[in-house]
């Protein structure tokens, strides 16, 4: 049984930092791509990031670019969006996902994930 569980959500002002932690088990980590997607009041899903299974690629939404970057640390089963100079409109819930299949890239397909957490709270205040 896949499991995701994110932290590191919370209330900042803009131009604050913030920096989203998940955690996975009941898979092997190392050797999957990881993303983060986040969800506005009133919108869909929305691409935010992805990390490669090895770390070697990473891939943004032209949103956050220059901003927020996606790490991982495969000791820890540990992802992470390390948000900087947030916006209002980065408001969101964050969920970070696993892609189906193994040794892969840096899809920013929503349909490419299988398995999805519950998601963190972001709130950036004007």
């Amino acid at each position: 049984q896949v499991q995701l569980v994110e932290s590191g959500g919370g209330l900042v002002q803009a131009g604050g930092s913030l920096r989203l932690s998940c955690v996975v088990t009941g898979r092997t980590f190392s050797t999957y791509p990881m993303g983060w997607f986040r969800q506005a009041p009133g919108k869909d899903h929305e691409f935010v990031a992805t990390i490669s299974w090895n770390g070697d690629m990473t891939n943004y939404a032209d949103s956050v670019k220059g901003r927020f970057t996606i790490s991982r640390d495969d000791a820890e089963s540990t992802v992470y969006l390390q948000m900087n100079s947030l916006k209002p409109e980065d408001t969101a819930v964050y969920t970070c996902a696993v892609r189906r299949v193994p040794w892969g890239g840096v899809s920013a397909s929503y349909a490419e994930y299988a398995y999805w957490g519950q998601g963190t709270q972001v709130t950036v205040s004007s």
